[in-house]
């Protein structure tokens, strides 16, 4: 059983930073694109940030500059550093990844985490 654990939200002020991790395990042969989506009270849920295997980063245009993407492959963790926060950035944040490759070439699709909380105060 493939799982997507999201860690790292909480309470901050406007111009502070969280930091926050999202570790995929079970039997996971290979992971391609991570996505990091956030979603506010009454809203869709929408794309902040993604990284592929290979390196390959994207941004929304509101979180440019402000927060920065990256993964760690050997351990199937990405973390999202978040610093200049503003209010509204406040939300549920919640891992995504496409595609995985697992045990018995398997792959599983379009999984998600349970969302980790960020709420920025003003």
């Amino acid at each position: 059983q493939v799982q997507l654990v999201e860690s790292g939200g909480g309470l901050v002020q406007a111009g502070g930073s969280l930091q926050l991790s999202c570790t995929a395990s079970g039997s996971i042969l290979h992971i391609d694109a991570m996505v990091w989506y956030r979603q506010a009270p009454a809203n869709k849920r929408d794309f902040v940030a993604s990284i592929t295997s290979g390196g390959g980063i994207k941004y929304a245009d509101s979180v440019k500059g402000r927060f920065t993407i990256s993964r760690d492959s050997a351990k199937n963790t990405m973390f999202l550093q978040m610093d200049s926060l503003k209010i509204e950035d406040t939300g549920g944040y919640y891992c995504n990844v496409p595609s995985m490759l697992v045990a018995r070439g398997i792959h599983e699709r379009d999984l998600w985490g349970q969302g980790t909380q960020v709420t920025v105060s003003s």
